[in-house]
């Protein structure tokens, strides 16, 4: 499909998936909502992509709803239903608005490069990382305009920075600044405006290059089936996961690689 508000561009096997507006700060609409599912699905399936980062355009990240522009965000159209969906046979809990990002089949990496506020936080929360601009302001914002934690938010939060840290940033929606993000857990790293990108683009070409693509997808299903698990349950699944690992063709390319001094040639699993 064409897109209205996102770019969207391959290269050295990253995804790049850019939130256009920058006029408006990028603020989210449905149009946006559509064009950034479907971007990330064409990702997804795309052998030739292994690493996928979500920025906006601009000064901002996105910093929030553009209510004009959300006409579906009304009670009465919920549940919002998703375009097509990666993998039915996955948790519900990751086939909803907004918290589908952890059933894509590979990494995404948040680059924040300005304001994250309200359902642009939300966006942000779902992604696997987040690397921020040391200068970039976050807030829940939903207090302070008469609204509750919305989509999931709340779910989200507290699993990254615990239940304290989650009422206090839900609750008072004050802003804070990258470093305290950091020290949260809310981010992974923090750079400097001008350096962000080169930070960010290295780490993904490092996961394209370095890591196994079957590995980083079950690790990452593994990670997102935790709140659901008991340890048993945990145990199991990564059990299983290593017979049909042991016999994959990237164990034996990695072991291979490892042995030789070499950087592995992945094969598409």
């Amino acid at each position: 499909m064409a897109f209205e508000q996102v770019l969207y561009e391959v290269k050295d096997r990253i995804a790049t998936v850019t939130l256009n507006r920058p006029d408006r700060m990028n603020t989210w609409t449905d149009t946006m909502s559509t064009e950034v599912y479907e971007a990330m699905h064409k990702a997804g399936g795309d052998r030739e992509v292994r690493v996928i980062v979500l920025t906006g355009a601009g000064k901002a990240f996105c910093a929030g709803a553009d209510v004009g522009g959300m006409e579906k965000n009304d009670p009465a159209m919920l549940p919002y239903k998703l375009p097509r969906t990666f993998d039915m046979n996955r948790r519900a809990d990751y086939q909803t608005r907004h918290t589908w990002y952890p059933d894509v089949p590979k990494p995404i990496i948040a680059m924040l490069n300005g304001a994250t506020a309200g359902l642009g936080l939300m966006q942000a929360l779902c992604c696997d990382l987040r690397f921020a601009a040391e200068d970039v302001t976050f807030s829940t914002a939903f207090s302070r305009i008469g609204l509750s934690a919305e989509y999931g938010a709340a779910w989200m939060l507290t699993r990254l920075v615990g239940q304290a840290n989650a009422l206090d940033l839900l609750m008072s929606a004050r802003r804070i600044k990258a470093p305290e993000a950091m020290r949260m857990g809310l981010v992974n790293q923090v750079h400097s405006a001008d350096k962000l990108a080169d930070a960010t683009y290295a780490y993904a070409r490092d996961l394209a290059e370095n890591c196994s693509p079957r590995s980083m997808r079950m690790m990452k299903k593994m990670v997102y089936e935790v709140p659901f698990q008991t340890l048993a349950e945990a145990v199991i699944m990564a059990n299983d996961d290593m017979v049909v690992s042991n016999a994959s063709d990237g164990f034996r390319e990695g072991t291979r690689a490892f042995m030789e001094k070499r950087k592995p040639v992945w094969p598409d699993e």
